[in-house]
């Protein structure tokens, strides 16, 4: 049996907490920033942990993080 090939833009976007749970930053923060306000800019700093809905797929394409 060959080995798996991580999928590489995904390796780079998702971390491993210490309990297994994958933690990713949020979206909407690149540009267009003067119309949102600070709380909202505030508030996409932080990361967040993956809905549950996706991590089946996620472990399948990062299977060595």
């Amino acid at each position: 049996m060959p080995k798996v090939k991580t999928n590489r833009s995904a390796a780079k976007r998702f971390k491993v907490t210490g309990t297994g749970k994958l933690k990713r930053n949020k979206a909407y923060k690149r540009h267009i920033l003067t119309k949102k306000s600070a709380k909202t800019k505030r508030n996409l700093r932080k990361a967040v942990i993956t809905d549950e809905t996706n991590v089946k797929n996620m472990k399948k394409i990062i299977p060595y993080l």
